[in-house]
């Protein structure tokens, strides 16, 4: 039987139906396609049109409307320009011919150059902490009807201080999460960085609603990602534990903005994201 994580792989290495076409699908849950889905898909899809020894280094993206899982997602990738060391590729993500989200990403090769670093928080190790797969499945049982019990665990979270999303409390805008694929990703860097992109959109929105009484489960917030940006900065393997590291400057005008760093377990800086969300309080009266 596969393992979940063999399903995680499966379904965000896309089908190519041609040089620059490729066909993804979604599961059944959530009701609106999790945006870390469409960002993995989108860059496993224009990985696969670049030259070899390439690698993404960055990815800017807009999420432009709701995708809807009982689709196929048809990304068209669009081949905009191949350089001797930065090579740029284009993708739109289509559902029934409407673009459901668009992206640049650009990909360089190896080559040595200065370097420097922030240097990573001091935390609790993984080993000690609980994941947030047996604390929801825990939280589901004690609450039925109100938390659904998880049912796939291919990627592995374990947040330093959890929030009580059912009662949330007004908190500093930062967090810290351990992250790792549950399984063997192979030696492919690709393949690791379409996992990486995948869970970079865990924690982002959710650390702009820390200081308020508001959580993903708040039924009088409509909350969305706007759009997401990702840079690749050293190799490093998404099924050894990883440290997203997320805060928050500033959220006003019905946008929260977040940033992350993910750090290896040695502190390694390997990867950074940043997101615009909406936080728009519905009127409920």
């Amino acid at each position: 039987m596969p393992s979940d994580l063999d399903k995680l792989v499966k379904l965000l290495e896309v089908e190519q139906m041609d040089t620059y076409l490729f066909r993804g699908n979604s599961p059944k849950r959530p009701s609106r396609v999790f945006g870390g889905q469409v960002l993995a898909q989108a860059l496993n899809g224009a990985t696969r049109t670049v030259g070899k020894g390439l690698l993404a280094h960055s990815m800017h993206a807009y999420f432009l409307r709701p995708g809807d899982p009982k689709k196929n997602i048809i990304y068209e990738v669009d081949p905009i320009r191949d350089g001797k060391s930065f090579t740029t590729r284009n993708v739109i993500a289509r559902q029934g011919g409407i673009a459901i989200f668009s992206t640049s990403i650009s990909f360089h090769i190896e080559e040595p150059g200065l370097s420097h670093q922030f240097e990573a928080l001091q935390v609790p190790p993984p080993e000690e902490l609980e994941s947030d797969f047996d604390r929801w499945a825990r939280l589901a049982k004690d609450n039925p009807g109100i938390i659904d019990v998880p049912l796939l665990q291919p990627i592995e979270r374990k947040p330093v201080q959890p929030r009580d999303h059912l009662n949330p409390q007004p908190q500093e805008p930062q967090q810290q999460i351990w992250l790792r694929a549950l399984g063997d990703l192979g030696d492919d860097l690709s393949r690791h960085q379409t996992i990486l992109a995948f869970m970079s959109d865990f924690g982002l929105l959710g650390t702009a609603l820390l200081p308020h009484h508001y959580s993903g489960m708040s039924k009088d917030l409509q909350a969305a990602s706007l759009d997401h940006a990702l840079w690749f900065h050293q190799s490093f393997k998404a099924d050894d534990y990883l440290l997203y590291c997320l805060d928050s400057p500033i959220a006003d005008g019905a946008r929260g903005f977040s940033r992350g760093s993910f750090y290896t377990r040695d502190g390694v800086l390997v990867a950074s994201a940043a997101q615009e969300s909406l936080q728009r309080i519905r009127d409920t009266n």
